[in-house]
């Protein structure tokens, strides 16, 4: 699926402006090349741009209620490159698999994925 880059919050502000709620900010987000994680106080957000131009884009939201298991794989605790793994309610396998190089901090997403899910 190749390496995702984190993404600075506010060049984001504009596009999910219409789709955040009130009370909703954006805490990390991560590219690859056109698709995106997008991790809110309230949910995780899939962002799937379709098409050779990425005209149509399919935003899929995940409650963080419905993740039941999470896993980061690595050489060591440190930030090198790893692997995030998200397994939702009734799947076996991890639904979702990302992997992240050495510097865009797999740690902080792991850090916001443990501060929803295991509330």
């Amino acid at each position: 699926m190749g390496h995702a880059s984190e993404v600075s919050i506010e060049k984001l502000a504009k596009e999910f402006q219409p789709i955040l709620i009130d009370d909703e900010r954006i805490e990390r987000a991560y590219k690859l090349i056109r698709d995106m994680l997008v991790f809110t106080n309230r949910r995780l957000i899939l962002v799937n741009k379709q098409g050779l131009t990425g005209t149509k884009t399919d935003y899929q939201s995940i409650p963080y209620s419905s993740i039941k298991m999470f896993s980061k794989e690595s050489a060591g605790i440190g930030d090198l490159d790893a692997e995030l793994k998200i397994w939702l309610t009734g799947e076996d396998q991890p639904t979702i698999k990302q992997d992240f190089r050495k510097g865009d901090n797999i740690n902080e997403a792991y850090r916001v994925l443990s501060k929803y899910v295991l509330k």
